[in-house]
C-alpha cells in the first residue's frame, strides 16, 4: 500500500523541524518531498552574522546536509521556486516546470526582506541581509568597496553592521528612530547600546528618514540622501528594515491571509488539507519572527499531520537576546511599562550595566537588561509562569544567586564561564563542549544538548546552567518553556499537570489506560515516564491504583542501594535516630555472617551496611528483624533529631519523642521525590531543621515549622511555614504541607522546587490560613498510611527467592 504523500515548500529552519517532529514521531507515515529556492540544504539563519564576520564558514551553519534527507527517503528539490498550487488537483508547480503532486501541504515559505520605495533601491550594490546570497554579497563588496551604510537599528542592522566593520568597512547606521533596538530597549539601554557601538568604531545617524539612493558613474550606488538635504558616501547600502510574511504563493492559490498566512492552533489553514509554520503564518493576528516560536509551531504541526491530533500551539511570549560585539542585551514582555506598573531600575552608567524591571500585581511583565544578562532567563522564565514575586521583591534586582538557586549549580555568569569550566559533574562536560556541539549540530533545545552532549542527563542539577549557556550562544533563538508545560518525557508531547489532571478527571487507574486515553508515543514508555505515571496513579487513587513493580527504579525494587560494583547498601530504620542495645547487637551479628565490609553512621542518623551481595539481600533482612529505612525510595527518610529536653540543658521540647511520633505517622509514605525531616529541641538547631524538607524548630512557646529546605548539591534554606503550639499540631500542619506536596508535585521534583513553582503563598493559603482544607489533607494523609506495612518484611516473609529474583531484575 502506498503511503500518502507529503509536500513542503520552503526549507528552511522552520519547516525543516516539523519534519524532525514529524520523523520522530511517526517515521514511516509519508512520501515526502521538499521544495527549496535557494540551492543550499537547511541551515541555521541565525548564524548568518558570524559568517559575515569572518568567525564561521557556510558549511559550518549546515544543519541537515544532502545526506540528511536521503537518509530518511526525503526527495530535495534545491534552487526551485514554487509558483503556483493547484488545490483542486492536489499539487504544486515549480517555476522551472516541476511538479509534485500531495495529500498534505506544508507551507514553510518564510519572510521577505522589505526594501524601502525610494528612488535608486534597485541599484547594484543596494541588497537586503536574509540568506547566503546576501552574506556572500557584503564579504565580496567588503573586499572592493569601502563606505557601507546600513539602514535601520534593528537586530539584522547591528549584526551586519557588526560584520561589515569587523571586515574593514567605514559603516554608518541609519536608523529613522531616536534610539537602537526601539522595539527590544528603551531609551536609556537604546543611548547605551550607542555609545559602546561608537566606541568600537560605528557610526550612527537617527531620527533620519531616507529619500534617495544615488548612482555613481559606474551606475553602482554611490550616496545616501536624505529628506533633510544631508548625504554621505555609500558604496554598499544594506536594506534591514524589517520582514513580511510571504504569502504570495498562499494568497495566488486563495489561501486565506492576513498578515500572514491564517492558521489555527493547530497550525492548519483555511484548507484542511494544508498546514503553515514559520515566519509565513499569523497566529490569532500574531506573526512570530524568533525561531523559538517558530519551532514549537513545528512540533504541533508534526503532531497533527502524524494524526495524533493532541497538540496545540496558543502563541509564545518572546524575548531577545542579543550579543553584538561583546555586550550582552536582553528584553522580554512589556518593558516600557504603564501608569499600572511599577519599576525597579538599576542605573551603573561608568560600569557599562542597566537593569529595569516593569513588575504589575505582584507579577514580573517586562524587563531589559543591559551589560549584564545572566539572570535573563531566570526572569523570563519567572514571567511566562507568572509567579508571584512579592517575597523576593526586595532581592530581586540582584539575580537568582542572591536570591537563591536551589539545585541549579553554577547560576552566574554563564557567558563569563572559560570553556574549560565543568558545568555537568556527572559526566565531566565542560562548557566548550556544549557550546561546540550547540553551534556543530544546530541545538536549539536543553533536550538536545541532553542527547548529543549528556550534560544534565544524569542529577539534572546544571540543567539551568546549561540553559544559560544554549540562551547566551543562540540569543533569540532559544525560549525557555514554560514550567507547568514541560513534556513528562520524549515519549508525549504532555505535561506533568495535564497527565496529573487527566488522570483524575478520567477516571484513569491503570498505566496502560493513561497511555492509550493519552495517545503515548511509544507503546510501553520509558524509564522516565513510567514511574512518573505509577506514582501519580498511586497518588490520585491510592485504593484503586495497584503499585507496578517494573515502574520502580532497581533500587526500590531490590529494597536497598545498588554501589558502584553492583553490591548493595542496606539502611534498617531506626525511629528518630533512636536504637536499643538489642538492636545494634543485630547489626553487628549481620555484619559478621556476612562479611559486610563497610559500617557507617549515615548523615540521617542511620546506620548503613555497605558492600551487600545481591542473592544475601532476603537473608540480611530476616537476620536483622528491622523495618526499612527507605533509604532508597521516593519515600520519607529520615527524621533527624537532637537529643532535645529529654537530655539537653538547653532544650526546649521533646525532640527525640516528637522525631519518633512524626516518622511512625509518615512511614512507608510515597512521594515525588524522596523526604527528609528534622526536629531540634531548640532554636540551637542541633538536627539542622533548617535545609529540610520540613524541619521542625522547639521554642519555649511551642514550635517554628520550616518547608522547603534542601541539603543537596546547593543548599537550600527552608522558609517559615508556620507556628504552632504542640505536638499534635506539628503532626498536622506538617503532614497537610506533605500532602499537599504528594498531590501536587510533579514526580521527581523535591519540596524546594514545588515551592518555587507554586510559591509559598499557595501552600499558606491551603494549609495554614483554611482550616477545613488543612484537616481534610491531614485526614486523607492519616488514612492513606494507616494501614502502612513494611513491604519488604511482607516480602522477605512470604516470597520465594526466584520470585524475588524476577521483582529485582
Amino acid at each position: 500500500m502506498s503511503k500518502p504523500k507529503l509536500v513542503m515548500v520552503g526549507n528552511g529552519m522552520a519547516g525543516v523541524r516539523t519534519l524532525e517532529e514529524l520523523l520522530k514521531i511517526s517515521p514511516d507515515h509519508y512520501d515526502i518531498t521538499v521544495f527549496g529556492a535557494e540551492p543550499h540544504p537547511n541551515y541555521n539563519r541565525i548564524l548568518l552574522s558570524p559568517v559575515l564576520a569572518g568567525e564561521m564558514t557556510v558549511q559550518d551553519i549546515i544543519l541537515n546536509d544532502h545526506s540528511w534527507y536521503a537518509d530518511n527517503n526525503i526527495k530535495l528539490h534545491t534552487g526551485k521556486t514554487v509558483s503556483r498550487i493547484d488545490r483542486l488537483k492536489r499539487k504544486v508547480i515549480a517555476e522551472d516546470g516541476t511538479e509534485e503532486s500531495y495529500d498534505r501541504l506544508l507551507l514553510a515559505t518564510g519572510s521577505t526582506p522589505f526594501m524601502l520605495p525610494v528612488p535608486g533601491n534597485q541599484l547594484p550594490g543596494v541588497i537586503s541581509y536574509r540568506d547566503i546570497k546576501d552574506t556572500d554579497e557584503m564579504i565580496e563588496a567588503a573586499k572592493l568597496y569601502q563606505h557601507a551604510v546600513v539602514i535601520g537599528g534593528g537586530l539584522l542592522g547591528l549584526e551586519a553592521a557588526n560584520g561589515l566593520k569587523l571586515r574593514g568597512m567605514d559603516v554608518t547606521v541609519v536608523h529613522a528612530a531616536g534610539w537602537l533596538l526601539e522595539r527590544q530597549l528603551d531609551e536609556t539601554a537604546g543611548k547605551m547600546l550607542q555609545k559602546s557601538l561608537e566606541d568600537r568604531g560605528l557610526k550612527f545617524l537617527l531620527d533620519k528618514m531616507t529619500e534617495a539612493l544615488i548612482a555613481g558613474e559606474s551606475g553602482r550606488v554611490a550616496a545616501v540622501r536624505f529628506k533633510d538635504g544631508m548625504q554621505i558616501p555609500a558604496d554598499l547600502v544594506v536594506m534591514a528594515v524589517g520582514i513580511r510574511p510571504n504569502t504570495a504563493l498562499a494568497e495566488s492559490a486563495g489561501i486565506y491571509c492576513n498578515r500572514g498566512i491564517v492558521v489555527n492552533d493547530t497550525l492548519q489553514t483555511y484548507d484542511p488539507k494544508i498546514y503553515a509554520v514559520g515566519e509565513c503564518v499569523a497566529h490569532r493576528g500574531v506573526a512570530y519572527g524568533l525561531v523559538a516560536p517558530l519551532f514549537e509551531q513545528g512540533k504541533v504541526a508534526a503532531n497533527h499531520l502524524a494524526n495524533f491530533g493532541i497538540g496545540r500551539y496558543t502563541g509564545s511570549v518572546t524575548s531577545t537576546k542579543l550579543k553584538v560585539t561583546g555586550i550582552d542585551l536582553f528584553s522580554a514582555g512589556d518593558f516600557t511599562g504603564s501608569s499600572d506598573t511599577e519599576e525597579i531600575v538599576l542605573n551603573d552608567a561608568m560600569g557599562g550595566v542597566y537593569k529595569k524591571l516593569v513588575i504589575k500585581d505582584n507579577k514580573l511583565v517586562g524587563g531589559v537588561l543591559y551589560g549584564d544578562t545572566a539572570d535573563g532567563p531566570w526572569y523570563f522564565q519567572m514571567l511566562r509562569d507568572g509567579q508571584d514575586i512579592h517575597e523576593i521583591r526586595d532581592h530581586l534586582m540582584f539575580g537568582q544567586s542572591h536570591v537563591g538557586d536551589v539545585g541549579h549549580q553554577g547560576h552566574s555568569k554563564a557567558a563569563a564561564m572559560a570553556d574549560s569550566a565543568e558545568v555537568c559533574g556527572c559526566n565531566g562536560i565542560t562548557k566548550g563542549t556544549i557550546v561546540k556541539a550547540i553551534k556543530e549540530k544546530g541545538l536549539f533545545t536543553l533536550d538536545d544538548i541532553k542527547k548529543h552532549t549528556k550534560a544534565s542527563s544524569s542529577c539534572g542539577s546544571c540543567a539551568n546552567l546549561c540553559e544559560q549557556i544554549l540562551s547566551a550562544t543562540i540569543g533569540g533563538a532559544y525560549t525557555p518553556a514554560a514550567s507547568n508545560r514541560k513534556p513528562v518525557c520524549g515519549c508525549t508531547d504532555h505535561s506533568h499537570q495535564e497527565v496529573r489532571d487527566t488522570i483524575r478527571q478520567q477516571h484513569l487507574i491503570k498505566i496502560a489506560d493513561i497511555m492509550h486515553f493519552m495517545e503515548w508515543k511509544t507503546p510501553d514508555g520509558c524509564d522516565k515516564c513510567r514511574p512518573a505515571l505509577n506514582y501519580y496513579l498511586i497518588s490520585t487513587w491510592p485504593k484503586e491504583a495497584r503499585d507496578d513493580p517494573r515502574s520502580r527504579y532497581i533500587n526500590e525494587r531490590a529494597h536497598a542501594n545498588i554501589q558502584k560494583d553492583g553490591t548493595f547498601s542496606v539502611v534498617p530504620r531506626m525511629w528518630g535516630g533512636l536504637t536499643t542495645s538489642a538492636e545494634l547487637r543485630r547489626i553487628a551479628d549481620v555484619a559478621e555472617k556476612y562479611q559486610v565490609p563497610t559500617i557507617k553512621v549515615t548523615g540521617g542518623q542511620r546506620i548503613d551496611l555497605l558492600g551487600i551481595k545481591k542473592e544475601d539481600l532476603i537473608s540480611v533482612w530476616k537476620d536483622l528483624d528491622m523495618p526499612s529505612g527507605h533509604a532508597y525510595g521516593k519515600s520519607i527518610r529520615t527524621v533527624k533529631t537532637c537529643v532535645g529536653m529529654e537530655h539537653c540543658r538547653f532544650g526546649t521540647q521533646l525532640a527525640m519523642n516528637m522525631g519518633v511520633k512524626l516518622e511512625k505517622m509518615l512511614f512507608d509514605m510515597y512521594a515525588p521525590h524522596k523526604v527528609k525531616l528534622a526536629v531540634s529541641g531548640c532554636p540551637r538547631n542541633c538536627a539542622e531543621a533548617g535545609i529540610k524538607d520540613v524541619g521542625v524548630i522547639g521554642v519555649d512557646s511551642g514550635y517554628e515549622l520550616y518547608v522547603g529546605g534542601n541539603g543537596g548539591i546547593k543548599t537550600e534554606v527552608a522558609q517559615f511555614f508556620v507556628k504552632v503550639k504542640n505536638d499534635e499540631e506539628v503532626m498536622e500542619y506538617a503532614g497537610a504541607f506533605l500532602q499537599l506536596y504528594r498531590e501536587e508535585g510533579f514526580y521527581l521534583e523535591r519540596t524546594c522546587h514545588y515551592l518555587e513553582r507554586v510559591g509559598l503563598d499557595h501552600t499558606k493559603s491551603k494549609v495554614v490560613e483554611d482550616d477545613d482544607n488543612r484537616k481534610a489533607l491531614y485526614a486523607r494523609l492519616l488514612a492513606e498510611l494507616k494501614d502502612a506495612k513494611d513491604p519488604w518484611a511482607e516480602r522477605v516473609a512470604g516470597v520465594a527467592k526466584q520470585e524475588y529474583e524476577m521483582l529485582s531484575v
